[in-house]
Parts: structure tokens; sequence; C-alpha cells
């Protein structure tokens, strides 16, 4: 019988004994009753047992309702007021990209029509879209009705064979599984997978700096350290090995690459992939390789996936349709596993029941999945290439003459990180300050470098239609001028000052 059913039972017999035997009324004298056979009940402990009897079965009837950690609690374990608490890994989780720009005391000029260089999204100005073939496949796959119920958690058996067969480069002998394909809403939960499966709290990850602040939010409300690993702009953004190497402990979980780079646009030669494998080795270390810009490489430029320079070290490559296909918004990414000596244990159990948590993917694009990758044109992919160029290359021209900026030609990937001489602009106190100022005076949108671990930094998307680059460019450029401050090395190059004259 259940307790609550139990103590009301007895507080009925409680009830009923006291309707037979009451209290007699509370006087001053201290004469008998007048029947001395019958024991008179102590008035006071009947109230204090019936109300001890009441609580209980309050307590028992309530205490399932309550939720839990609802409360403050009092000596007998009852709440007695409202405590809502957060979990710790909801409280440790960050966006730093948000907090920064949303600290931003931001006011565009109203003479000037907006111009967000600051959104990773290729589809925000309407001039890049998907391929009528991607949007074909979309609707054969709703059509069909066949993808409406639940997948397989990994995917559809059809949908991971054809991102198996469109990964074949990815291997030197172009064999990937079906069951080395796991599908994921989008490559940023490819990415927290990847991590969440192989790192514990107490250990770390190597990221790059400056790098796509995601990784930290992920790894920092599970309690995993978050290492960096500097990238050199002078070298096209490459490690810095030695200080990567140096980095590495007992507690060290992964190697995370990310190439194509955001927010860098640099992409790594074999050479140096090959050393970056080359330390993994050393230390017996997987690696997270972060390639959704794999196809997003500017002529002149190769991407090599990291997987198909070795069969040594393991390999969770990270990729999807959101960049390449212009379709961010349908949530497709996917992990393959490259662990061609079965290096890495139970961690691949461990990723596949990271699948459990969502139980996939969204079916309706899985269906589509195989008419996507297969039938989109090459010319497709080549036309959005040729404008983020056009548009790198019409940027970077434009910028490197502007006095106090030092912009790093990208590679590939949609973005460019320009240098600012921060010291040559008293007005502001650091790059964010910069961009503050830049959105108030000429309504241009930068992120700051410091959402990226990176500051002195600015980050520019490179999406946007080429007269709206150019704008914003001339826009940064009158920004700049106006309030670089020279000094009188800048006024002798400029024919101002007399180099001989004596102050």
């Amino acid at each position: 019988m259940p307790s609550s059913a139990a103590n009301e039972r007895q507080f009925q017999r409680f009830q009923s004994n006291r309707s037979r035997v009451s209290c007699p009324s509370r006087s001053t004298s201290d004469s008998p009753t007048d029947s001395p056979s019958v024991t008179t009940p102590n008035c006071d402990a009947v109230d204090e047992a019936l109300a001890e009897l009441q609580l209980q079965s309050q307590d028992h009837r309530s205490k399932d309702h309550l939720p839990r950690g609802s409360g403050l609690l009092n000596g007998r374990g009852r709440r007695t007021g409202w405590h809502v608490k957060s979990s710790k890994l909801a409280l440790n989780t960050h966006n730093r990209i948000r907090n920064i720009v949303e600290s931003l005391k931001i006011k565009p000029n109203p003479q000037k029509p907006m111009i967000p260089l600051s959104i990773g999204d290729p589809t925000t100005f309407g001039n890049l879209k998907a391929a009528d073939e991607t949007m074909k496949a979309v609707l054969h796959s709703l059509e069909s009705a066949k993808f409406n119920g639940y997948a397989h958690t990994q995917g559809h058996e059809a949908s991971r064979q054809a991102v198996a067969k469109y990964s074949a480069h990815q291997r030197p002998d172009g064999e990937i599984q079906n069951d080395e394909v796991i599908l994921c809403s989008g490559c940023s939960s490819a990415l927290e997978y990847c991590i969440l499966a192989l790192a514990d709290r107490g250990q770390n990850v190597l990221i790059p700096r400056p790098g796509f602040c995601l990784y930290h939010t992920l790894a920092e409300g599970l309690d995993i350290e978050v290492r960096y690993y500097d990238l050199l702009p002078d070298q096209q953004w490459r490690a810095d090995l030695v200080q990567l190497e140096s980095l590495i402990d007992e507690n060290t979980a992964a190697l995370l690459i990310n190439n194509p780079s955001n927010p860098c646009g640099s992409v790594f030669d074999e050479k140096h992939l090959r050393q970056l494998i080359a330390i993994c080795e050393r230390h017996y270390l997987p690696i997270i390789a972060d390639e959704i810009y794999e196809h997003f490489v500017f002529p002149g430029s190769k991407h090599l996936a990291v997987s198909s320079l070795t069969t040594e070290v393991p390999v969770l490559s990270c990729g999807g349709l959101t960049k390449r296909f212009l379709v961010p918004g349908w949530r497709m990414g996917w992990i393959i596993v490259h662990d061609r000596k079965q290096r890495l244990g139970e961690a691949v159990r461990g990723l596949k029941n990271m699948c459990g948590r969502i139980l996939g993917s969204n079916t309706i694009i899985q269906g589509a999945l195989p008419e996507i990758l297969s039938k989109t044109p090459q010319s497709y992919f080549d036309g959005v290439i040729d404008v983020l160029h056009s548009n790198a290359t019409l940027a970077y021209k434009m910028l490197k003459q502007v006095q106090g900026l030092n912009p790093v030609m990208p590679n590939g990937a949609m973005y460019m990180m320009i240098g600012v001489s921060i010291e040559r602009f008293p007005a502001f106190k650091d790059d964010t300050h910069f961009v503050q100022e830049l959105v108030n005076e000429q309504s241009v949108f930068c992120l700051p470098g410091s959402c990226f671990e990176y500051p002195g930094y600015v980050r520019i998307v490179l999406t946007v239609p080429g007269l709206m680059i150019e704008e914003a460019c001339a826009r940064i450029a009158e920004f700049c001028d106006r309030h670089y401050k020279k000094d009188s090395q800048d006024i002798i190059e400029d024919g101002l000052l007399d180099e001989n004259l004596v102050f």
C-alpha cells in the first residue's frame, strides 16, 4: 500500500477515536473527572499528533509533484520557496561572437545603407542561391512520402552511401564504407559529436587561434579545456608547430584542424599537413578535421583532406551541405570516420551512441542527398568560387592601400582577416571599439578579431555582391583615413616635410 494511502487511513482512525474520547474543556479546576475508569487523553498531545499526521499526509501527496531543485529545504526536507537552478552545462556555454556583438553600442549612420560584412551566411544577400538541382532534389524527396518517418540514427543507408561516394577523395583508395558515415544536424552537430566522443572532463583539445569560436563553445560547458595553438599571419596562417607541440600532455584528447579556415581563408599545403600529422603520430593524437569548406578553394590553391595523407593517425572528418551547396538552414552535416588501423577503439562506439541524442538528422534532406550530391553540376560550383575569388581580390587590392590596415589574401573559404594597427588609431582602444565606430560612422559591420581570440584584426565576409564589397571597402578606407594618426616618417613619405628639417 502506498504510504500516502496508509497515512489517510491512520488519519481517519485517529479522527474516529477522537470523536469517541473527546478532550474536556480547559479550565482552572484541578478536580478529577466523574468517571475515573476512563483515561482522559492530553489535549495538547492529541492536537500535536493530529497536526503531525496532517503534515505527513500533505508531504506524501505533494512530494511527487514538485520539480527537482525547485525550492529551499527546511529541517524536515520540505521545500519552502522557489529556487530554480540552471545546469552547470548551460551556465558555462557561451557564444563568444554573440557576447561581443551584443556588447557593442551600435547606431548605424542613417545617411548610409548598412553593409553587414559580419554574417557567415552565404544566402544573406540573395546573390548566391542554391542550384536548381538541389531544390528539385528536395521536392522529389518530399513528394515521394518515403522520408517522413524516423531513419537509422546514423542516417538512411542510401544517404550515407551517397556521402561515402561523394567523399571518396578523402582516401587514397577511395573506399569509404557506409557504416563509416554518420549524418548529423549540420556541421556544428558533427563537431560536437566528435569533441564529446573523444574528450572527457579534465581533458583538453587543441584548437586554432584565430579560430571559429564554436569549438570553444562546445567544449567549455563540459569542463573540457581548450588550448589554443597559434596560426601565423605572415606565413599564410600556417600553425606555429613548436608552440603547438608544447601544448600537448597526457590529457590532450585531440588536435582540431580547420582547413580551409574560418576566419582566415587559409588552405594548408601538403607539406604543412604532413608536419601536423607527424606531431600527432609522435603523441598518439587523433585529429578532428573541420573540412566544411573543403571545396571552397581559389585558383592556384589545392585542398587535400588530411585523411588522404595518413593511415597511422585516425581522423574524424566533418563536412556537410551548408556552405558549398548554399543551404546552411537545412542543417545537414556528416562525420566520416577514417580509422584504418582501428585505433579509436570505444570512441567509435561512443560516437555512434551520440547519434541517439536527437535520433538522427532531417530525413527529408537525407532523402534528397543522393540526388543533390550527384546531380549538382560543377559549373554551378565554379560560378560560386568565381564570385568569392573576385570579391577577395578586389577587397585585398583596395584595403592594401589603406594606411593602418594589413589584409591577408585568402586562398579559400568565404572570409578575409585584416590586420589593424590599432596604435595608429588613437581614438580607439581596441579592435572591438574600432568595429563599433566603423558601424556608427560608415554603416559597415565587420567582426572584431577578438571574436576569434585574435585581437588586432577584423574579419569580413566575401559573399556580398561585387558592388557592395567595393562600396564597403571605400567606406572603410574613408574611415581609416579620417582616424589614422601619422608620425613624422609618414609625413616625410607623403612629401609634406623636408627629410632634413630639424624640429
